[in-house]
């Protein structure tokens, strides 16, 4: 009952802010989702990845050992994804990488602050580094059919990844009043996140939702069980093992919606599978939690 409880402590936060986000949107209140989305992927998510990783106090080895086991497991991920995909006759376009990538930011860094604390955000970012990475030239080619290895560099996220791990690597530290004020800016990203989430899903056009229910249980089941065989493979700590499933299991990203959009994949088959993956994860998350806590 004690961990029922705990996990529900972890969870509710989460969706509730996300619900608001929702009800925001359904009672005809304004959200300018570009340019919050734009606020906090600019501004407030590079700050808090650059500051989380300048002031942890994690080994640098564990940290590249997750990084590792984050490129392995989405490796496993996404042969996995196109095998099914190829073997289920679906367009690859449309399917593989909402398939593959999940929503690693906006759902997966407050779930690892609020199950495993601050150690558990430093080690979530690195995971989020890696999927931003993948997702903006592996995960554009699949859905264009051309990489864009130049987008990456021009992603303020990628340059505070960079920088932190250049910060941890020398031993450098910040003044304090300049980690106080990119630490505030951080602060706003999780509830930011959260609650454009939840706007987002509001304004979705789903379709296909019966196809939409068995791809996102297969996604869940191929994404843990990849997750898993790598955090064991590299024998993650209990932490960091619980964190890489965790944000692998993710359900799709609103951005795979606005990726189909834009490139011209089927966007309202993407918009389902955004909407039932992310209606799933309320009881499946909070399952998985109950497992790695």
């Amino acid at each position: 009952m004690t961990l029922i409880f705990t996990v529900l402590e972890i969870v509710a936060p989460v969706f509730l802010l996300a619900g608001i986000g929702f009800g925001w949107v359904k009672l005809g209140f304004e959200y300018r989702l570009e340019f919050v989305t734009r606020l906090a992927m600019t501004l407030a998510v590079p700050c808090l990845i650059f500051t989380a990783l300048v002031n942890t106090t994690l080994d640098p080895a564990a940290l590249t050992t997750l990084t590792l086991a984050s490129l392995v497991a989405y490796g496993a991920v996404s042969i996995s994804v196109l095998v099914l995909i190829r073997v289920l006759g679906m367009n690859q376009r449309t399917f593989a990488a909402p398939m593959i990538f999940g929503n690693t930011g906006n759902l997966g860094l407050p779930l690892a602050l609020f199950a495993f604390g601050e150690v558990g955000l430093e080690y979530a970012v690195v995971v989020f580094a890696v999927m931003a990475i993948l997702s903006f030239t592996f995960g554009i080619w699949l859905v264009a059919g051309a990489g864009s290895f130049g987008k990456v560099l021009k992603e303020p996220l990628v340059w505070a990844t960079a920088g932190g791990a250049l910060f941890l690597w020398l031993g450098w530290g910040l003044p304090t009043f300049l980690d106080n004020t990119l630490g505030l800016i951080g602060q706003m990203a999780i509830p930011l996140m959260l609650i454009t989430l939840g706007v987002a899903v509001a304004r979705l056009s789903p379709s296909g939702i019966g196809r939409a229910v068995v791809l996102s249980a297969l996604k869940l089941v191929i994404c843990v069980g990849c997750a898993w065989l790598a955090a064991d493979f590299f024998a993650l700590e209990k932490t960091a093992f619980g964190i890489l499933v965790l944000q692998i299991a993710t359900p799709v990203a609103v951005t795979s919606y606005m990726l189909a959009a834009k490139y011209g994949a089927d966007a309202d088959s993407v918009a389902g599978l955004v909407v039932v993956s992310t209606l799933m994860s309320i009881g499946a998350l909070p399952l998985l939690l109950a497992v790695l806590l």
